[in-house]
């Protein structure tokens, strides 16, 4: 694998893992991605996911991180979407 990619691990929950079907996916991105480029990737590929896309936060790693953060290769990244209820 060359450095230009990386390959990352995302947790779905929620809504995302409804319109996957999956709990988790691994995906190849480009060096530089910042976190917020999965859930756009994620709702190009599953366009009623659009809108959570002002609402999501982003996880890598257990830490909950600002959408412009960097990921780096082997992270895990969370997508959380607005959780409805009590």
């Amino acid at each position: 694998m060359s450095n230009s990619v990386i390959t990352v691990t995302v947790k779905l929950f929620a809504a995302y893992q409804e319109a996957y079907g999956v709990s988790e996916l691994v995906l190849e991105l480009p060096n530089g991605t910042p976190v917020r480029a999965v859930c756009d990737r994620l709702i190009a590929e599953h366009p009623e996911l659009t809108k959570l896309r002002d609402f999501t936060r982003f996880g890598v790693n257990l830490i909950f991180v600002e959408p412009d953060t960097v990921l780096k290769n082997g992270d895990e990244v969370v997508l959380i979407p607005p959780v409805s209820g009590g």
